[in-house]
């Protein structure tokens, strides 16, 4: 049986950053470690401090603390960096489900501010459904929660993917 080498990198869950995260998410201290290592391509995603917990082709879950360099004039968590606990799980689950035949960009957010947080916050990103990836650029809406220690989602985030294939 031969297998279609193109078929099969149309794939999701078939980039490097997810097989690294499969290797890594077992080890001692290996979600810590592919954490910062994301951190370290996206310098900004360091501000909240996340951490990666979960993250599977559609699928993506990160905490945070909430810390002093997270709050607002009020004492509750920030909405900025509510923004970008959105855009880590966000982009972590189309690093995920984009597979290594295609690229993707983040093209815009919308966010509701729905409640203050002054807890730890977790952000929740999940599709219903992984697309097909053919030959044509389109466009992913991740649906992003982002969650205070009782589970209100204190921030809602719609995040659109560019997703294109990757040229030659």
């Amino acid at each position: 049986m031969t297998v279609d080498t193109a078929e099969t990198t149309a794939m999701p869950g078939t980039g490097k950053t997810y097989a690294l995260w499969k290797k890594m998410k077992e080890l001692p201290l290996g979600k810590h470690l592919f954490t910062q290592a994301v951190c370290f391509k996206a310098p900004y995603f360091r501000t909240v401090h996340p951490l990666i917990h979960e993250m599977r082709p559609g699928y993506c879950r990160v905490s945070a603390p909430n810390r002093r360099g997270v709050r607002n004039h009020l004492g509750t968590y920030h909405a900025i960096a509510s923004c970008n606990m959105a855009e880590v799980a966000g982009g972590m689950l189309t690093e995920a489900t984009v597979p290594a035949s295609h690229r993707w960009i983040p093209a815009g957010m919308t966010v509701e501010y729905n409640a203050k947080a002054t807890t730890a916050v977790t952000a929740i990103a999940r599709l219903d459904e992984i697309p097909d990836f053919g030959p044509e650029k389109f466009d992913i809406i991740v649906p992003v929660d982002v969650l205070d220690a009782e589970g209100t989602a204190f921030v809602t985030a719609r995040i659109t993917m560019h997703v294109s294939p990757k040229k030659g």
